[in-house]
């Protein structure tokens, strides 16, 4: 089967739009957590993210509907954690994804009809993404990208040196309060395209990826986007040729590309 073939089938359609959208999204958000130290949160994030798809299948309800507004708080409680109850980061994050974890666990156990369903998005399952997924994915990357565009001062002074934007009148609270709340939307995104147990790497490799590459911040995000759209269209054409696990394939893509060039970097130096 041709490249042209593979293109006629609709649900490689979907998986290549989709996929190229929240791939772009994570990348560009990645950057930003990746220079503050706060790459990790994307993984306490997508554990939350269990527990919210877990109690959304549960109820019987649409899983994103329920994962978004629920991932959207426990981010909020991390945030709270740490500034108000003394907490250090990490263990903000690994309390509230404990929780979430332990959470989604009970409610599998409590109902056994949706064991696979939930393995499915552990694992991720992004052939097998519906139009609703892909309009949902599509028109909430546009969105949350048109956030940072507006943002984007904001978010690089806040990033750079955050007492410094302090003093210069940015609202540095707000800013951080908004950059969780992308994640969060952008991490239940991830969901279809990696998997949960996966979805940290979406945000962490392109952007250390570019970081080995590029020497100035717009180029490292314009790179760490292309290095992101490129692994996921590359993985999902090796999964489906070598009848592999797209989501799994597509971090391994990525990982490659930040091997490759992190050691062309040692080679220049």
């Amino acid at each position: 089967m041709t490249l042209l073939d593979l293109l006629s089938y609709e649900f490689i359609q979907r998986a290549y739009v989709a996929g190229s959208f929240v791939s772009v999204l994570c990348a560009v958000l990645g950057l930003f957590l990746v220079l503050r130290k706060l790459s990790l949160i994307g993984d306490g994030l997508s554990h939350v993210s269990f527990g919210a798809i877990a109690l959304g299948l549960f109820l019987g309800f649409y899983p994103f509907y329920v994962a978004i507004p629920l991932v959207i708080g426990g981010s909020y409680l991390i945030l709270k954690l740490t500034e108000k109850a003394r907490i250090y980061g990490d263990a903000a994050i690994g309390i509230v994804s404990s929780v979430s974890i332990a959470g989604g666990v009970i409610l599998a156990s409590l109902s056994k009809g949706f064991n696979v369903d939930l393995f499915s998005y552990l694992f991720g399952n992004i052939l097998a993404i519906s139009n609703r997924e892909v309009f949902l994915s599509v028109g909430l990357s546009v969105v949350i990208l048109l956030v940072i565009i507006f943002l984007y001062n904001d978010l690089f002074s806040t990033t750079f040196d955050e007492q410094f934007a302090r003093v210069t009148g940015i609202k540095t609270e707000r800013i951080n309060v908004a950059l969780i709340f992308l994640t969060a939307i952008t991490v239940v995104l991830a969901v279809k395209v990696v998997g949960i147990l996966l979805i940290s790497a979406m945000l962490i490799l392109p952007a250390s990826t570019a970081l080995q590459l590029a020497k100035g911040f717009k180029a490292a995000m314009i790179t760490a986007a292309g290095i992101a759209v490129f692994s996921v269209l590359t993985g999902i054409t090796v999964s489906f040729y070598a009848d592999l696990p797209a989501g799994a394939t597509v971090v391994l893509v990525n990982f490659l590309l930040f091997a490759l060039s992190f050691s062309v970097k040692k080679l220049v130096r």
